[in-house]
């Protein structure tokens, strides 16, 4: 069995050889990207006057810059600390996304006229919907799991329906038929409301199974334990299970709360003033979708990468504390 170390130093052994295959590997798939759209025929064809003005010598060349380029940078991050590596490849990373961005000659005058808007407007609101959608889900998600892993078959038989319809439905049709079939029962909701209660039900669902996972890898020995000292199952699962479970729940319900901040994307469809309905909005009368679609997404991204600290700190703080 390879252990991380033996790993990283096998591949420093062989790091000659490694960057060498690195090296084709990359000049051959750059060379595929850069003669994409270029005909067997256009291959063939003699060149005729100067060969740079053909073009396809200036796609071989400039793949072949690449891969120089790729490689030297594999090589020397290679001699730098693991923080660093990691540091550096996300700002060369970023740097390529903003070029790629930049290379569409987006009006960026526009964008930085719309964005106090966007955030004082759509991120309040995003960041509202998910928050009450994100407390109602993980009670419902409780509840659910508990009920799947009790003995009572009628609330097994509820729980599970429960789970395997909201699972099964698209979470847009059940903001459809929240906003549009309730009213028909006499149950008529905002458009916030509605997009809090589809959030809430549909995650919910996901979450009873993160829960249920979180609750059962606790040993049964626990719940006995506790019983013989005449602790009631609230207070059981309140001070003994829940507490032990949170370390296997947090991974999972972290995704499921980033999922529910980029999925309440989705209540756009009611005319909730979040940031996917301000981007339409905001671009169609001067036809700059692509500026404001562009920012919206570098908020959600952003808005994302601190829940995913928010994650990793509650992570740290339950792994030292199950250490101890």
């Amino acid at each position: 069995m390879l252990y991380p170390d033996t790993v990283e130093s096998e591949v420093l052994v062989h790091k000659p050889r490694f960057v060498a295959s690195i090296f084709v590997i990359v000049l051959l798939l750059c060379s595929v990207l850069n003669l994409a759209g270029t005909s067997f025929g256009d291959l063939m064809q003699p060149v005729i006057g100067e060969p740079l003005q053909s073009g396809i010598y200036g796609r071989f060349a400039s793949a072949f810059v690449f891969s120089i380029l790729f490689c030297l940078n594999l090589a020397l991050i290679g001699f730098a600390p693991r923080v660093i590596q990691i540091i550096v490849v996300w700002i060369e990373l970023l740097c390529m996304f903003l070029f790629f961005f930049y290379s569409f000659d987006l009006n960026l005058p526009f964008i930085w006229r719309n964005v106090p808007f966007l955030i004082t407007q759509g991120v309040m609101t995003t960041i509202y919907v998910s928050a009450i959608s994100l407390i109602f889900a993980s009670l419902i998600g409780i509840g659910a799991a508990v009920a799947k892993l009790s003995s009572n078959g009628f609330a097994y038989g509820i729980a599970s329906f429960y789970t395997s319809f909201f699972r099964g439905v698209p979470l847009l049709m059940q903001v459809y038929l929240i906003y549009i079939g309730l009213p028909q029962l006499g149950v008529v909701l905002d458009a916030v409301p509605s997009g809090i209660l589809a959030l809430s039900v549909c995650f919910g669902a996901y979450m009873a199974e993160i829960f249920r996972s979180g609750i059962a890898s606790i040993d049964r020995g626990q719940w006995e334990a506790a019983r013989s000292m005449g602790f009631g199952f609230g207070l059981t699962m309140r001070k003994i299970i829940l507490p032990q479970g949170v370390p296997v729940i947090i991974p999972p319900m972290g995704n499921m709360y980033i999922a529910m901040l980029k999925d309440s994307s989705l209540v756009s469809v009611l005319g909730v003033w979040e940031l996917t309905f301000l981007a339409r909005t905001l671009g169609q009368p001067t036809f700059n979708h692509l500026e404001m679609l562009v920012t919206v997404a570098m908020i959600y991204w952003i808005l994302s990468i601190c829940l995913e600290l928010v994650q990793s700190k509650i992570e740290r703080h339950f792994t030292r504390s199950k250490v101890r």
